[in-house]
């Protein structure tokens, strides 16, 4: 049974993409018997498809999806940073060892 959604997973946000040809590429997901996820795919949706309209609102183009992935990288990036120059400070002050005893 596939069911067609947009997800968010515990680790991933699967986008509705508009393609260049107006086509949509639409997160599906394969349940099992017991309605737990056994998979997600990209599935193709043409405007015949009774869906497409629905869809459409939520699209986003693949340039808009790169653009968002690169903020997020570089959004990761800054914390990854912001978090190693904590660590840092709690180190040259001492806090790690106070925490510990």
């Amino acid at each position: 049974l596939l069911q067609r959604a947009l997800r968010h997973l515990k680790w991933c946000v699967m986008f509705v993409i508009r393609l260049p040809n107006g086509n949509l590429m639409a997160p599906e997901s394969a349940m099992d018997r017991d309605s737990r996820v056994v998979g997600d795919a990209y599935v193709e949706v043409g405007p015949a498809d009774p869906e497409y309209a629905r869809l459409a609102q939520q699209a986003v183009s693949e340039q808009e999806l790169e653009a968002r992935r690169r903020r997020w990288r570089e959004g990761d990036e800054a914390l990854r940073r912001q978090f190693e120059a904590f660590l840092a400070d709690r180190k040259r002050s001492g806090q790690d060892q106070a925490d510990k005893g």
